[in-house]
Parts: structure tokens; sequence; C-alpha cells
């Protein structure tokens, strides 16, 4: 049995992430009440930009980064049976990065921070918010320094063996999230925060969104890839079969790392700082990307089905009314792979350099973002603390029959309200702003999808308050039963002997991320240094 002291280092990152996640969920409903404009007791732009940019920053940077942080945490200490190294230093970037939400959330609340969570300059907000942002993300670090240390330590103490792959997975994700924070890290240690304090007058927007897209969108995988390692780790175990291949998960999570850093610019295609040529690059790259999803959709479908035809399913498609449909991680997966599709659909709209003219800053992109993150990435976040929550606190899950309608509530829930949304930005109506309501014919048009909009947040607010009972009931529930189990993760059909070692380490991706980024992100960013550009002379060119 794992040892008490990483259950509860696992609990208490995951106690923050999800109070982070259902003070968000309020937030998201007022917003679709506010913008709708139906209900003009709640007109505020004021609270209305300080609670987007609050609901934002935690959702994505709260609730992702503490439960991935927890989850990594247990997924090392069992996939590769020794302790969380150095518990201290692990406990200390708990601390550290919680009071960065702390103080963080201080200027949210009060309103001084009402810059989104993309906090674009020339928008300023206090300076607390943006040390608690760098304090949250230095927080990070040391988990990522934690998974690589245990990652090396065990291939040394276990040479020619193949690294589990939840711990592969991990530890490449905790490669991706040092890239990738980096930029947005460069950003605020020398353009932000000595803007915020005073020090110097000007800044660069340029320069800041150059360096935030080299964050901007890599930070989505960060986020998907442990959904992605439920998916293969976990899913087929519970489905009552085996992984359809090791091998290619490795190459599915390798390809996702390496090729995510290089892709930040299809977010600046409308924005002048950036040549074409550059934009063009990048949006190759992102279509890249596509092919580990791919992949991932191949392999798990493949290993779902050998479950389906193992519990007896026959024909074409009988395999699939065989699946343990009742189990919570079998269900979560086939909705999220769902979501993923019509999420990933809208993605490529995005992605191309041409077409994402017709949906940059309508309704369409918080769509997708959604889509996407809570609906593919946050859904397996939900199975995933149903699956250790019982594990973690060693009480017998509250109710199943629940955590399943909780789980497709939360499917139909945000289909209902990104589906509008996709409408309303094919409609043309803008994103980041307060009020819709023009009275003219064609915000009339609206009205339909903005009712769809608000029931569909309805749903999900329901849904979200529906999961917090479940854990909350489950770790503090009367009963007297005790929970045993311990966490099981999926065998491949084919067993991993021996693996090359591009399928078994981090350190040649590291080189050939750091070689694409150079060339991805090297001119465009020195160019701000070199060319005529905005208060360049701040800089001593």
């Amino acid at each position: 049995m794992t040892d008490i002291a990483e259950r509860r280092l696992a609990l208490s990152h995951m106690y923050v992430a999800f109070i982070a996640f259902i003070l968000a969920c309020f937030m998201g409903e007022y917003q679709v009440l506010e913008r709708s404009g139906f209900i003009s007791a709640l007109d505020s732009p004021t609270v209305y930009f300080a609670s987007v940019s609050t609901h934002g920053v935690l959702m994505a940077y709260v609730l992702t980064t503490f439960f991935i942080m927890g989850f990594g945490y247990y997924t090392a200490t069992t996939s590769l049976k020794v302790p969380v190294w150095n518990k201290p230093l692990a406990w200390g970037g708990f601390g550290l990065a919680l009071l960065g939400t702390v103080l963080a959330a201080i200027p949210l609340l009060l309103g001084l921070a009402s810059v989104m969570y993309t906090f674009y300059p020339p928008a300023q907000a206090h300076y607390l918010f943006y040390l608690g942002a760098t304090l949250l993300i230095v927080g990070s670090w040391v988990w990522c320094g934690i998974m690589i240390v245990m990652f090396l330590q065990w291939k040394k103490d276990n040479p020619g063996e193949a690294v589990p792959l939840a711990m592969f997975a991990t530890t490449m994700n905790a490669l991706l999230w040092l890239w990738t924070s980096a930029g947005v890290a460069l950003e605020s240690l020398f353009l932000i925060v000595p803007w915020s304090l005073g020090w110097t007058d000007t800044i660069d927007p340029g320069l800041a969104r150059t360096l935030f897209a080299w964050t901007l969108h890599p930070i989505v995988y960060f986020w998907l890839i442990p959904a992605y390692i439920a998916f293969y780790v976990f899913v087929p175990k519970q489905a009552g079969a085996f992984l359809f291949s090791d091998e290619a998960a490795r190459a599915a999570f390798i390809v996702l790392v390496v090729f995510s850093l290089p892709i930040g610019f299809h977010h600046l295609y409308m924005d002048p700082q950036q040549a074409a040529g550059w934009k063009m690059l990048h949006g190759i790259g992102t279509f890249v990307v596509a092919l580990p999803t791919f992949l991932t959709g191949f392999t798990v479908i493949a290993s779902l089905e050998i479950a389906g035809r193992l519990r007896g399913g026959k024909g074409l498609f009988g395999w699939i009314g065989s699946l343990p449909w009742t189990n919570t991680m079998v269900l979560a997966v086939i909705l999220s792979l769902l979501m993923l599709i019509f999420g990933g659909f809208g993605g490529l709209i995005n992605a191309s350099y041409a077409m994402n003219a017709m949906i940059h800053n309508t309704a369409w992109v918080p769509g997708h973002f959604h889509l996407i993150f809570a609906g593919t990435t946050v859904i397996m976040y939900f199975a995933i603390a149903y699956y250790l929550w019982p594990i973690l606190t060693q009480k017998p899950l509250y109710s199943n029959n629940l955590a399943l309608v909780q789980l497709w509530t939360w499917f139909l829930g945000m289909s209902i309200m990104t589906t509008p949304w996709h409408v309303l930005g094919l409609l043309g109506q803008p994103r980041r702003i307060s009020s819709v309501v023009y009275n003219n014919l064609l915000t009339l048009s609206w009205e339909p999808y903005e009712l769809l909009m608000i029931f569909g947040g309805l749903v999900l607010l329901g849904s979200a308050c529906l999961f917090i009972y479940q854990l909350f009931k489950t770790q503090f529930s009367n009963t007297s039963a005790v929970f045993t189990g311990e966490v099981e993760y999926a065998e491949p059909i084919h067993a991993v002997g021996t693996l090359p070692e591009y399928l078994n380490d981090i350190k040649i991706w590291n080189k050939v991320i750091g070689v694409l980024m150079l060339i991805s992100f090297g001119i465009p960013i020195l160019q701000f240094f070199f060319l005529d550009t905005y208060d360049s002379s701040a800089w001593g060119f």
C-alpha cells in the first residue's frame, strides 16, 4: 500500500485544484448570464471582466497546475514503486504555488487585474497579480524537477528496463511545462513585472505577445497529457482488456510534446508583429500535432474494441454495446473522445492560416477552447478523481450511479453551451466584450443561441456541484467501510521488451526541442532588439 505521506501530498494538491474549479464554475454561469443582456440587474462591465479574468486564471492555471502536480506525484510513486523524491521539497513547491495563487487572487477579486488569463499588455494589472502568477509557475517547476530526478534515478537503478509508460508520459509533460512556461516567465521577468512596478515607463506589446505565444498553445497540451495518460494506462484495464500498443503510446507522447512547442504563432495570425512566413511555419507545425491525436484515437479505440470483443461483442460494431458503460473511466473516455472529435474540427479551422480570419476574436474561439479544455480534458480529470479518490481517502466511492449522472450531464451541458458559441461566432458575435446588445437585426438573431448557452451553463454548474458533492461524501461519509484497492495500470497486449532509447528517454528529445524552438522563435524574438519596433530604444538599440 502506498505510504500515507504520498496520499496526503496528492490529496492536498487536488483539494486546491477542485476548490478553484467549483469557484470558477459559479463565475462562468454569471458570465453567460451577464453577457446575454437578458437580466439588466447583472450588467456591470467592471464585475464581468473581473469575473472572466478570475474564472480563466482559476481554470487554466490553478485547477490544471495543482491537479497535474498531485496526479503526477501519485503516478510517479505508484508506477515506479518508490517514494516521492525529497518530499520536503515537494511540499515547499506546493506552498510556493499556493502562496502565488493567494497573492494573484487578491487583485483579481478586487478588480485590479481584469486582464483576462492571457494578460496581454498594454492592459495592466496590479503587480501582485504578476508576482503571484510567477510564484505559481516557480512552484510548478519544483514538481517538474522532482519528476525528472525520479525518472533519471529509476533509469539508473534499472538499466535496460523500460520506464513505465505512466511515468514516461508524466516526465515528458514535466519537460513540456519547463519549456513552455519559459516564455511567459521571460515576459513577466523582463517586461511586465518591471512595467507594473513603475521601473519602466513603456512596454513593447509585440514582444510581450510573441513571448506569451511561446506559452499560449503548448500549455493546452500540458493540460491534456494527464487525460491522455488515463486513456492509455487506466482505460484499457478498467474496460477489462489490454493496451493495444505501448510503443505507439510513447510515440504519441513524444510527437505531442516535441511538436506542440514551436507552433504558438497561429495565435498571432492577425497580429502585425511577425511576418507571414513565420506564421505559416508555425501553422504547418500546428497541423503536425494532429498526428499524435489521431494515433491516440486509434490506439485507445483499438484497446476498447479488444475489451468489447473479450466481453462477447460480435459484428462490426457490436463490441461497443458490450463495453462496461457503467464504469466511470470507460464512460468518461467515450464522452471525452466525442468532444475531442468536434473540438478538434474547430481547432483545424483556428489553425488554418486563411480560415482563421473568419472566426478570429469571435465566440467561435471560446466555443472551441471550452470543448477541448473543459470538455475533453476536464471530464477525464473527473474520471481520474473518481478512480483515485477512494484509493487516496481509503473510502469507497459514495455513489457510482451519481458519478455516471455527473459525467453525462457534464457532456450534455458542454455540448449545449459550446454549440451556440460556434454558431454565434459564424454570425459575427465578438468575444472579450461584456455586452452584445446592439438592438439590430443581427443581434436579434443571436438571442435563441444565447438562451441555449445559458441553459448549457446551468447544466454544467449543476454537474460541477454534483462532482464536488461526490468527492465530499466519499471522504467524509460516516460509513465504516474501508477501501483497500490500489492503482492498476494497463498491460500491453505484447509485453514490452527492450525499447530503443528514443522511446525510453527524454534527453534526445530535449535537444530536438531546443533546436526547433531556436528555429521557430529565435529570429522572431531577436528582431525586436535589432529593428525599429515600439520603444526599442528602451533596450539600448
